[in-house]
């Protein structure tokens, strides 16, 4: 570590999170490979992962040794504490943040190859790999607004003195978070200004979310999706993206 800002990197598998191969991490506390993303760059020492990722895809032994591979027995309960898979989305961009908040309690959240944006074309590369499936835009009663699920990682986060910035160069995400070049993260020895949010709409969405009532302790809430207002939510989604602050992050 160059300074004693507590620095985390999420990767995700957007064509661009092969950046990340030819940066210094070493600035960073932890670097996190979301799913396939660990074949993009070799300086990540955590992977995460839900239950079904294909074990063909996961790393041999040999190239983890020393690593940690975070899966639902270790996410699952921290996503909890947060309010659950209902309300945080329930995509692994967003899962890897929220596990990161809570696990690793970072002053930064620095994303990368997280972006959701799909070119339908089908010669166009979706992921770094080349073509895959791009679960975040499946038919998914907690993924209405992905810009409304971002923001609420971004104002959690905040509530807890940690920013969440986005790495990338890609022009269009559906990640609500702000921009922030490497070099500029890189060099930072101070925590950001924080960002202003709108309190009052954060505690209303916090408060609906309570009496909605949507729990499912076990993570699994595709087993009980037939329980869920879509318009409720979307409702919900309305007062996150109504706390939402200037798209720009302020030095120290």
């Amino acid at each position: 570590m160059s300074d004693s800002l507590k620095k985390v990197l999420i990767v995700g598998s957007a064509p661009d999170s092969v950046r990340a191969s030819t940066w210094d991490t070493s600035f960073f506390e932890h670097t996190i490979a979301i799913n396939n993303a660990w074949k993009a760059f070799s300086s990540w020492d955590i992977l995460i992962h839900p239950e079904d990722f294909p074990a063909a895809n996961r790393p041999p032994p040999d190239q983890h040794h020393g690593k940690k591979i975070i899966t639902a027995r270790e996410f699952v309960p921290i996503q909890n504490k947060y309010g659950g898979f209902v309300y945080a989305g329930g995509t692994m961009s967003f899962t890897a943040g929220y596990w990161a908040l809570g696990a690793l309690q970072p002053d930064v959240i620095a994303y990368l190859g997280c972006d959701m944006i799909y070119d339908a074309r089908p010669d166009y590369p979706s992921h770094f790999y080349g073509r895959g499936t791009p679960d975040p835009l499946r038919e998914d009663v907690t993924l209405q607004s992905l810009e409304a699920k971002s923001m609420r990682l971004l104002a959690m986060a905040r509530h807890q003195g940690c920013s969440v910035v986005n790495l990338s160069e890609q022009k269009d995400s559906r990640m609500l978070i702000p921009r922030m070049e490497y070099e500029t993260l890189k060099n930072m020895s101070h925590r950001p200004r924080p960002l202003p949010i709108n309190t009052e709409a954060m505690q209303l969405a916090l408060r609906t979310e309570a009496k909605l009532g949507y729990w499912v302790l076990s993570g699994k809430y595709w087993e009980q999706t037939e329980k869920f207002d879509k318009a409720k939510l979307r409702h919900i989604d309305s007062l996150w993206l109504a706390s939402a602050p200037p798209m720009s992050i302020e030095g120290p």
